[in-house]
């Protein structure tokens, strides 16, 4: 029996539909989503929470001349369907596949990349600005998840948009949900929204009775509504949209598409900024999803039948720094641990049951998590603040301010660093070393394994200084390292000794570098191997004298090239004046897309066949692996 989503090609077939054909579409998507995200892993949860709304949005506006923002992004798979990539998804997140956000470059209905959290408002903000300026008639819609909304950026953008009186539709998605679930006052306060029902049925009652009244009823009606605004302050307190200029619709049923479309068409035709507020159900539809959204919220491949995992989960960076880190706050009372709303992902999630008192999440707001850290640092507690590393970013400003600055014992643990594969150019951890190797007062180390990660931990406590541990996305590379000694401020790891080359690697690239060593090794060429540990301060010492016995060095590094590991290496060669060779291995000077870290490892010839190769070029000896 042929199915309706096979005969979706584009928003035109979808206009075509009734709505028993459209819910029965929304069973069809749901469906194919699971079996694609079942396959590549994905965003799924996320997704199957937004198919109507979906539907409903590429029902009433017509795209590209109509703009959709998607805040984050990640939720627009089933976008991507309605707008001709139904077969494409099948490469969803593959090397040279469709990417799992939207990309402008994918398709013309993506009319911004988007990625990270709390973005849409603005953008489309800007968006209608310049529209209206060019005279131009179209509509701007951003979709943002009450999650995004604890984001400071997207309270700012509500704030203009609100005063701004510019025509705005935001659709405020509401799954009481972000990555984990959501926290603090905005989540509090759409708890309320939702559970107005004794104003709704009040509301639309006394209406009907009033109308009843001969002669008078309307009248008294027009006069209700001159008080409207009063009555929903008496009944509803706190209308945060209308108080910041918003028209305020909702809460409306997101999986209800009749309802959605009529408001959506109402809604387009009005003056002014407005904001829908829609409740939906992360994960509807897949009962597995449903019932642990967060674990289906970005999941590996599955299986189907009952959502387990294809692949069995080992042991990886985040959980070792979860368990360490409750062990240490066990032998210490000082010790706290912040999350921007990542407790999950970053190995917290233990910890927040053993120590709830100490445990901090701040909900998508990386600025104030870092700035609140500072606070506690001066205070006398000693925060670890994990963060993905491509959410530091947004934090930057604090650690150079707030903590740095008055140098407070603030240990930032960078997640997710280097190439972290399948979310592409927006997640992807390659920047952290250069952005942030240029703060003063700022310590910057990296571990080659789960037993560095743990001493560094232990120094980081003693340190009463501002301290930033990087560490990798997944498990340890195989080679098995001996027990590493205590750490020492600025002091580098000899890992194996040679006169030939010397080998300089940081974090999960010094792996990378016994690798090269052994292949080295077989061809009569005798590696030294340097585990950096520190990019700040660098153990120029023990560096100087290897690339002095030497004379030729090679630095790799999952970073981009420029402004980190290799260029400080450049950097000391210059001020020491030794005569020596040098090639850096790292990522260029550009975005890298999507796909595994060993296919774009090898893409950007940081694989060990391609570094000892090179190596020994540079002695200009021939090596054929």
């Amino acid at each position: 029996m042929e199915e309706i989503i096979d005969n979706i090609n584009n928003t035109k077939d979808l206009k075509k539909l009734n709505y028993n054909k459209k819910y029965q579409l929304s069973d069809e998507i749901r469906k194919y989503i699971i079996e694609v995200v079942s396959e590549n892993g994905g965003h799924l949860a996320s997704n199957l929470g937004v198919v109507e709304l979906t539907i409903a949005l590429h029902s009433v506006f017509n795209l590209p001349k109509d703009k959709i923002v998607w805040d984050v992004g990640h939720q627009t798979y089933v976008h991507k369907i309605l707008t001709g990539r139904k077969e494409a998804l099948k490469t969803l997140r593959q090397l040279n596949g469709i990417a799992g956000f939207p990309k402008v470059e994918e398709n013309e209905a993506d009319c911004f990349n988007t990625g990270h959290s709390s973005t849409s408002i603005s953008v489309a903000l800007g968006m209608a600005k310049a529209r209206d300026i060019k005279n131009e008639k179209y509509s701007c819609i951003a979709v943002i998840g009450d999650g995004a909304l604890t984001g400071g950026m997207a309270l700012e953008a509500l704030n203009d948009a609100g005063s701004s009186k510019t025509n705005l539709i935001v659709i405020l998605n509401d799954n009481e949900m972000s990555i984990s679930k959501n926290v603090g006052g905005i989540s509090m306060f759409l708890n309320r929204v939702r559970t107005r029902k004794f104003y709704t049925k009040s509301n639309n009652y006394i209406k009907k009775v009033v109308q009843k009244i001969p002669y008078i009823g309307n009248k008294i009606i027009h006069i209700v509504r001159k008080i409207k605004y009063s009555l929903k302050q008496l009944l509803i307190p706190n209308m945060m949209f209308e108080d910041m200029g918003f028209r305020y619709i909702g809460p409306i049923n997101g999986h209800d598409i009749e309802k959605m479309e009529s408001i959506l068409k109402i809604a387009k035709n009005l003056e002014g900024p407005i904001l829908i507020h829609v409740v939906t159900k992360k994960g509807k539809g897949y009962k597995p999803a449903e019932e642990n959204p967060d674990k289906f919220h970005a999941t590996s491949s599955f299986n189907i039948k009952d959502g387990t995992a294809k692949k069995e989960k080992t042991k990886d960076y985040s959980k070792v720094f979860g368990n360490k880190l409750i062990e240490l706050a066990k032998k210490n009372e000082r010790i706290v641990a912040i999350t921007a709303s990542m407790k999950d992902g970053t190995g917290l999630a233990e910890f927040s049951k053993v120590f709830p008192e100490r445990f901090f999440d701040a909900g998508i707001a990386e600025q104030h998590a870092i700035a609140m850290a500072a606070g506690m640092a001066k205070n006398g507690l000693i925060p670890f603040v994990p963060i993905y590393s491509t959410f530091y970013q947004r934090a930057y400003d604090q650690v150079i301010h707030d903590v740095c600055l008055q140098k407070l014992p603030v240990i930032m643990c960078v997640d997710r660093a280097g190439i972290v594969g399948n979310d592409g150019e927006t997640h992807q951890g390659i920047y952290d070393l250069s952005f942030f190797n240029i703060v003063p007062n700022l310590e910057i180390l990296a571990p080659k394994d789960f037993k560095e990660l743990e001493k560094m931990m232990g120094y980081a406590v003693k340190a009463k200084k501002p301290i930033l541990i990087r560490y990798p996305r997944g498990g340890e590379a195989k080679i098995k390292f001996d027990e590493p000694k205590d750490i020492r401020t600025g002091k580098a790891e000899i890992i194996k000794n040679g006169e030939n080359i010397s080998i300089i690697a940081i974090g999960k690239m010094v792996a990378r570098a016994v690798e090269v060593a052994d292949i080295l090794k077989e061809e009569g060429i005798n590696a030294e191997v340097i585990n950096a540990r520190f990019l700040k301060p660098l153990d120029e010492e023990t560096i100087t004298n290897s690339i002095t016995k030497t004379k030729v060095v090679i630095t790799i590094e999952d970073n981009i090239i420029e402004g980190a590991l290799g260029t400080r290496i450049e950097e000391l060669i210059v001020e020491k004046n030794i005569q020596a060779k040098i090639r850096k291995f790292g990522y260029p000077d550009k975005f890298i897309k999507h796909g595994t870290p060993q296919e774009l490892e090898k893409i950007y010839g940081l694989d060990a066949e391609n570094i000892a190769k090179n190596c020994a070029k540079i002695l200009e000896k021939n090596l054929y692996v």
